[in-house]
């Protein structure tokens, strides 16, 4: 997909009117076509963005139909308690580091585990987020991840890493996008931009 083409899907849904900044989407399609181009997605018609350059008081997870043109979800999403507080400013790759890792992940297969419906996640990238699977990273619900907890604290709940996202919506979200769709967690992180293959050269 061309650059104006990304444009044109960003632009038809208004993405920029909830939230969702360019940088975000035309990464994430970038990294989304190298994936498909080395045949590692069973679905490369969903994609979904996690916009860590928002605050976790908004709701930074997109879920995107491409083929439809559709904006499937858009809700809240947890990052790692030693990110940071409202914000996620610091990321790693480390086991017990409780920190997000950025970039890109395929997904995996679903489970049932002490958060009920959960996915697992597969980093694509080395040494930026290919612990995932020994850390643990999944997709799960967590009754921290609302907007009464944000409105009592001032942000929402954070968890060991995993993208937590509310109870309500977390069997949709999860069956969505499981088996081999791409996610992608986002921050115009310098370190990040530098050194991810997917899309450090674009």
């Amino acid at each position: 997909m061309r650059s104006e083409e990304m444009m044109k899907v960003y632009d038809s849904l208004q993405l920029n009117a909830t939230g969702l900044s360019e940088g975000a989407f035309f990464s994430a399609l970038t990294g989304l076509q190298q994936l498909v181009a080395e045949g590692k997605l069973q679905n490369d018609s969903i994609i979904s963005i996690v916009d860590f350059s928002l605050p976790s008081t908004e709701k930074r997870l997109f879920v995107i139909d491409l083929n439809n043109k559709k904006l499937l979800f858009n809700t809240l999403v947890s990052h790692g308690r030693n990110s940071g507080l409202n914000n996620a400013t610091s990321f790693s790759n480390r086991p017990n580091s409780f920190k997000s890792s950025l970039g890109f992940y395929i997904t995996g297969q679903t489970y049932t585990g002490k958060h009920g419906l959960s996915l697992r996640l597969i980093g694509e990238e080395r040494g930026i987020n290919d612990n995932a699977e020994r850390r643990g990273i999944v997709m799960h619900s967590a009754d921290y991840v609302n907007d009464e907890w944000a409105r009592g604290t001032g942000r929402i709940g954070r968890s060991e890493g995993c993208p937590a996202i509310p109870e309500e919506i977390s069997d949709e979200v999860i069956s969505a996008i499981s088996n081999g769709s791409c996610l992608f967690l986002y921050s115009p992180d310098k370190f990040y931009l530098a050194h991810s293959r997917y899309i450090s050269k674009a």
